[in-house]
């Protein structure tokens, strides 16, 4: 379907009409819960009446996105700038559910994984000294960055015997503050990335690796305290890693969908083999969810319809992710390029523009911090916006040794209840600068408990409601060329400011650049 069906049209603007009639009118609560993997996904406080989620779900349908959807489970290149499949939900399928062609190599990189993570949280992995390794370094950026350190400080191993840390930032205080204390003996590095020429990565491990040798003083103690995650073996071989330590990336798994794959390496060795299976495991109950249930019960689906609805429709321009758990402070960082890397985008899949708003600008924080910060702007300011909220029931705080702190969890519940409850509803009590007008859509999303199982049936929950949102819209969600440019211009630059000839630049760029190699002010 390379255009826009007429039907799909009709049904775009039966919405608009919608929206029109709904302009001004009250909002009102319309129950409409989802129970799935431990999560509780409340719409009741969205703008969503029984017409409006009737001709949402109609709009689906017009679009095909039940085909589109088997398309990504079967292993179609629904990748279609690229010409490749999507198949991050193989990776946490059942060996039955997975496509053949990916079968046999998942369960060999799977193996291979399972038995380094043994290695390492045994105490089997030896240093160049023979001491055990007790710190992994995970250097990776974008999405072999983001996912890992998101699930390891959400799952919080306190108690792991490897103490993971990551570096993504090329910025050398990043480095610098890492490397402080850090004992060459006992530290293994995870270089992650596919070309194994991503620049920042490149630089990061380029760096590591000299600080190690210069204290190592031998290059073959680079087999026993580096690793790579990658597709391309003969870079990481150059680098001196060995093959039997290289796990692999594959081109039917995207950046920012890949902690399912070996880049979750540091996850595993955080939280354990086990652990890591119930977070695929977590995930799959997501996926059958969004395979079988049908749309008016979908929560993808809905979460998704809910998105184009606001911001489409009610003409919010931006959606705010509001988790009221602490572990959950970095779902902000890893949604914001999981939303808007998939779907910031205009061109549609026949190289048309589009001529409606694709993905919001996503933003947030953590609560309740925020509501101390930018709520105000939330509850009295000007534009318009939607929101999720996200809290656990059980605290998941409880320590040995430690005061019971159920009051502070009932205040981070009652707060995060309370916000949506005033936006939803608003205020005209009090002068006028005291009133709040109320009609701000939200979505609060309950786990039960976060662990390993209900964190990996919340990502793939937003997962799949990018999905559908991109197809609704028409676009790839799976590719990412508008990042290119931006990386180009920067090589060429920085190989000018280290004294190459420069070249055409606009006049803003030239003094910017002048006045970094004249090393800034010349007055004191």
């Amino acid at each position: 379907m390379s255009r826009t069906p007429t039907s799909a049209l009709r049904a775009w603007k039966h919405l608009g009409r919608l929206a029109t009639a709904r302009v001004g009118a009250t909002a009102e609560v319309c129950p409409l819960t989802i129970d799935v993997a431990g999560l509780h996904i409340d719409f009741g406080k969205q703008r969503l009446d029984p017409e409006v989620l009737d001709a949402l779900v109609a709009l689906s349908g017009e679009v095909e996105l039940g085909s589109a959807r088997d398309d990504l489970f079967n292993g179609e290149p629904v990748n279609f700038t690229e010409n490749r499949a999507a198949l991050h939900t193989a990776l946490r399928a059942s060996v039955e559910e997975r496509p053949v062609a990916v079968r046999d190599e998942i369960f060999k990189a799977q193996t291979h994984q399972r038995d380094l993570v043994t290695a390492l949280r045994s105490g089997t992995w030896l240093g160049y000294t023979g001491k055990p390794v007790r710190t992994l370094v995970h250097v990776g950026i974008g999405g072999s960055h983001l996912g890992p350190a998101l699930v390891v400080e959400a799952l919080d191993a306190t108690h792991a015997p490897i103490d993971c840390r990551f570096l993504a930032n090329v910025d050398a205080h990043a480095t610098s503050r890492l490397l402080d204390g850090l004992d060459p003996a006992t530290t293994l590095f995870v270089i992650a990335s596919k070309s194994f020429t991503t620049t920042e990565t490149l630089v990061n491990a380029t760096t590591l690796r000299g600080w190690f040798l210069e204290r190592a003083l031998d290059t073959s103690a680079i087999a026993r305290h580096f690793m790579a995650i990658t597709a391309n073996l003969p870079a990481a071989a150059t680098f001196g890693i060995p093959a039997h330590n290289v796990l692999p990336m594959w081109d039917w798994v995207g950046g920012r969908y890949s902690l399912w794959s070996c880049v979750g390496f540091p996850i595993a060795v955080s939280i354990g083999n086990e652990g890591f299976a119930a977070l695929l495991a977590g995930a799959r109950q997501m996926d059958q969810h969004f395979r079988t249930a049908k749309d008016s019960e979908n929560a993808p689906l809905l979460l998704a319809l809910a998105g184009i609805w606001n911001g489409n429709f009610l003409g919010a321009q931006s959606h705010a992710l509001l988790c009221y758990d602490q572990r959950l402070a970095g779902l902000v960082t890893y949604l914001q390029q999981l939303e808007m890397e998939s779907n910031g985008k205009t061109v549609r899949r026949d190289g048309t523009r589009s001529d409606v708003h694709t993905a919001p600008i996503l933003w947030g924080g953590e609560e309740t911090n925020g509501q101390h910060a930018f709520h105000q702007l939330l509850h009295q300011g000007s534009r318009a916006f939607s929101a999720d909220f996200i809290a656990c029931i059980e605290p998941g705080h409880e320590r040995a040794a430690q005061p019971r702190l159920d009051q502070h969890h009932r205040w981070l519940l009652a707060n995060c209840l309370g916000q949506s409850e005033a936006l939803l509803g608003g205020s005209d009590s009090g002068s006028a600068h005291q009133q709040s007008k109320g009609a701000r859509s939200s979505t609060t999303i309950l786990l039960d408990r976060l662990n390993a199982t209900t964190l990996g049936a919340l990502i793939a929950l937003y997962e799949h409601k990018v999905f559908c949102q991109g197809m609704i819209w028409g676009i790839n969600p799976f590719d990412q060329w508008g990042v290119e440019l931006g990386k180009q211009l920067g090589s060429t630059i920085h190989a000018e400011l280290g004294g190459g000839l420069s070249k055409k630049h606009d006049s803003a760029t030239r003094l910017l650049m002048d006045r970094i190699r004249r090393g800034g002010s010349t007055e004191q």
